[in-house]
């Protein structure tokens, strides 16, 4: 409950408030103007930066190893995208900060140091409605029926 006031009640009135403050010093199109051009610049290094984060999963995989550093990257991408269209230069602030690659990789390996990652399916079987452990054969017959 907490974390949705700070979200919801307490951000909206900290980047009214700074978009005042700096509206008062620089005039209010100069202000509307430099909102604008953070979403852009934002807009650009997060496309870039995916496409880097992508690639390099693409490369874990073809190793044949999990890619959970990039997946929470692109997940921090994906925030920062969102904090940078949101109006504001507190949200703008936190965007860049998962946009720049050496503040996401901090980021990430915060979090990752307070999860747990681990891939397959629960229990170390492939699951479904049969359950079955690893490597079960299913066997079965099966007739073709061609309408005509």
């Amino acid at each position: 409950m907490p974390i949705l006031f700070l979200l919801f009640v307490v951000l909206p009135l900290v980047e009214i408030y700074v978009l005042i403050q700096v509206g008062q010093v620089i005039g209010a199109l100069p202000t509307i103007g430099l909102c604008v051009l953070t979403a852009i610049l934002g807009g650009a290094l997060l496309r870039q930066q995916g496409f880097q984060t992508l690639r390099r999963a693409q490369d874990n995989l073809a190793r044949g190893q999990v890619p959970a550093h990039e997946m929470i990257e692109g997940i921090a991408l994906a925030v920062g995208g969102a904090l940078l269209l949101t109006p504001g230069f507190v949200t703008d602030t936190i965007g860049f900060l998962c946009l720049i690659p050496f503040t996401r990789r901090w980021l990430v390996r915060a979090a990752l140091r307070r999860m747990q990652v681990s891939y397959g399916p629960p229990g170390g079987g492939y699951g479904g409605p049969c359950g079955g452990a690893p490597h079960d054969t299913i066997e079965g017959e099966f007739e073709r029926r061609d309408r005509r």
